[in-house]
């Protein structure tokens, strides 16, 4: 007879695959409550970063991000998640309660679990060649199953509402954040030197964040062909919590399918930051109609790229905890 609940080494393996999802400055801002019949995922909110993410819109997005990546990690072990989001109105902290069902694994599901461990963002320089139209409809579809809406951003006038906002990076708060979680170099969380640029990195018409004491690992040197990354602004109905954690099960969908595809990607998160440029991308990319969560930068990686190493995690004895008879 098959067990009817999953044993808990499949649920810290899962736990585990769900905990590389990506994050601002890889904050890592989830926590969990594991039990024998569920796992319940909570927002941590002494990990969200008040001067760059004053909504807490970023820490959402990492949580959903998260929520999915377990989804996923749970079917290709066997099983399926029933998910309950923001199940208890009383505690806002507690974004999903997560049962489980017997399930057979598709050949999709096995390989987009395979996928998580792969995934990087990628702030490198990508190359000129361009991402198949099959393949962008394949995100767009993908985005489109987690209640989201994936634009392509074209023409330069829709593009320069991407651009960082210049305020934002001289308000102290931000600089100080910035600093204290980039260029690290042996820890389990912030973003590490190597896949932190330093100064202000440009690819093409796309600015993306400085990384104090950063340097980027393996970025080509010299004369650079022309990136031909896409632009991709992940789009929600609405900017209330459960649209912004749907979109972060969104972005997930997204990056693990371009994974799979084999394309380098790189979540932005930096445009919409700061509520003046955040509008412009509303008004000027998704013509008023949508709420921007996240901007993605898809492409490939640059001829002769190594992979970039794994960020570290922190381990799990520091973000789950046990729940009796759950």
């Amino acid at each position: 007879m098959e067990p009817r609940q999953p044993d808990r080494e499949t649920i810290n393996a899962a736990v585990a695959l769900a905990c590389r999802a990506p994050s601002v400055h890889n904050t890592q801002p989830w926590r969990w409550r594991v039990g024998d019949r569920s796992v319940h995922l909570y927002a941590d909110p002494s990990r969200r970063l008040p001067a760059t993410d004053p909504t807490g819109a970023d820490l959402l997005l990492g949580c959903g991000a998260a929520l999915h990546h377990l989804r996923i990690a749970l079917a290709g072990l066997g099983w399926r998640a029933i998910v309950h989001r923001l199940p208890n109105p009383a505690e806002p902290d507690h974004l999903a309660a997560v049962e489980f069902a017997r399930h057979e694994p598709t050949e999709a599901e096995v390989a987009l679990a395979a996928a998580i461990p792969r995934r990087r963002t990628d702030r490198r320089h990508y190359s000129s060649w361009r991402v198949p139209d099959a393949v962008t409809a394949l995100l767009e579809e993908r985005a489109a199953a987690e209640d989201a809406v994936l634009c392509q951003v074209l023409g330069s006038r829709p593009r320069s509402a991407l651009a960082v906002a210049t305020g934002q990076a001289a308000d102290p708060g931000y600089r100080w954040e910035l600093s204290a979680w980039s260029g690290r170099h042996a820890d389990a969380e912030g973003v590490p030197a190597v896949n932190a640029p330093a100064g202000l990195p440009r690819h093409g018409d796309v600015q993306l964040r400085e990384f104090p004491g950063g340097e980027l690992f393996d970025e080509p040197s010299g004369e650079w062909e022309e990136d031909g990354a896409l632009l991709l602004v992940l789009a929600a109905a609405s900017d209330d919590r459960l649209s912004t954690l749907r979109a972060g099960e969104a972005m997930s969908a997204v990056l693990l399918e371009a994974t799979c595809a084999g394309l380098a990607t790189c979540p932005l998160s930096q445009p919409l930051e700061v509520a003046t440029t955040r509008d412009r991308v509303r008004d000027e990319v998704l013509d008023g109609l949508l709420s921007p969560r996240i901007v993605l930068r898809v492409g490939w990686a640059a001829f002769g790229a190594e992979p970039l190493p794994p960020t570290p995690r922190r381990p799990l004895g520091n973000v789950v905890e046990e729940l009796e008879n759950a």
